[in-house]
């Protein structure tokens, strides 16, 4: 088999790489970083990836959005993709579609002791299915289930669900963040609204009309001149802003809670995994406690979640590695 194109389809940012798949070893020989949204659809970006001359005959994506019959509407993105049309176009003889949690999920056996971070060790001898959450751009989820022997990832669009509130101060953000987000004439607020890069800029912006705050001006310079929601977690890490500390603090305990959430419904009780472009880079603040606190607190099943280990994934190439291994592994032609 030569070399495997694999993408991670995102709607910030899309990584196409050519890789090459020795068991559970994947070796990247390429890999290119596009801004997703500078291009119309995905057709024009991977024309542009392959322009070089490299022949493939296997390609496997990973998308953020529920996947159908070969076919992806990405979430964040205005994007129709579908595999069968990938062949015609560019003359892949495989070419499959993942859910970009399911293809995180996939990658996971490619990843060594120093690319994870261990925030709980669980008992020594979890074993049993799996889940990865992962705040991004959007809140991807995704299960493993353990049939005895080996892993079985699946997609779900949990992070879709409807978010729920434990306490006044999330009450009043659930009220915020229907007045800003009701779809369709309807109240549901998701998880996605809460728990990843756009749900902390809400976050911020719920609290400071919470507390009557002002953004300082030094702040929103600097707000201007770089990401915004990297403003806000540089001021939460400094300690240098009060708003943006308890917009971090808010955030971490929610994801917490859904990433409990998620645990239970998949009885994760193998490993529970935390990935995603934001983790890794707020770490000195997921190490605090305050998001194993949320995840733990679940009443009478605090013991099923205290015996889980809890790691951070902090190689973002997983979501390369996952298409990669699952096309090494899946020969099937699409027609």
């Amino acid at each position: 088999m030569g070399p495997i194109l694999t993408g991670d389809i995102g709607g910030t940012k899309t990584r196409l790489a050519l890789a090459e798949v020795n068991g559970s070893d994947v070796v990247i020989l390429h890999e290119l970083s596009y801004a997703s949204q500078r291009y119309d659809t995905f057709e024009m970006m991977l024309s542009e990836f392959l322009s070089s001359g490299n022949h493939v005959d296997n390609a496997t994506f990973g998308i953020a959005g529920p996947v159908q019959n070969g076919v992806a509407q990405a979430t964040n993105l205005p994007w129709r993709v579908d595999a069968a049309a990938l062949c015609q176009r560019f003359g892949f003889l495989r070419c499959h579609l993942l859910n970009d949690l399911e293809a995180t999920a996939y990658g996971l056996p490619a990843l060594g002791d120093a690319d994870l971070l261990t925030l709980q060790v669980g008992a020594p001898d979890a074993l049993g299915n799996a889940a990865v959450i992962a705040a991004g751009t959007g809140l991807g989820e995704a299960g493993l289930y353990w049939n005895g022997q080996s892993y079985r990832p699946f997609a779900t669009e949990g992070g879709h669900a409807t978010f729920s509130p434990r306490n006044t101060l999330e009450f009043a953000l659930l009220r915020h963040l229907q007045q800003r987000h009701s779809e369709h004439m309807s109240s549901h607020v998701s998880w996605e609204r809460v728990v990843s890069g756009m749900g902390l800029l809400d976050l911020y912006a719920f609290l400071l009309d919470y507390r009557h705050a002002l953004t300082p001006a030094w702040l929103a310079e600097e707000m201007r001149n770089t990401d915004t929601a990297a403003a806000i977690s540089a001021a939460a890490l400094a300690n240098s802003d009060v708003i943006c500390v308890e917009t971090m603090q808010l955030f971490i305990s929610l994801y917490g809670v859904e990433a409990g959430n998620l645990a239970l419904k998949m009885m994760s009780r193998g490993c529970f995994y935390v990935g995603g472009g934001i983790a890794p880079k707020i770490l000195p603040m997921l190490q605090t406690g305050d998001f194993l606190n949320a995840f733990l607190d679940k009443g009478r099943m605090r013991p099923l979640l205290e015996a889980m280990p809890v790691k951070v994934i902090l190689n973002d190439r997983a979501a390369l590695y996952g298409p990669a291994l699952f096309a090494a592994h899946h020969t099937e032609k699409i027609v």
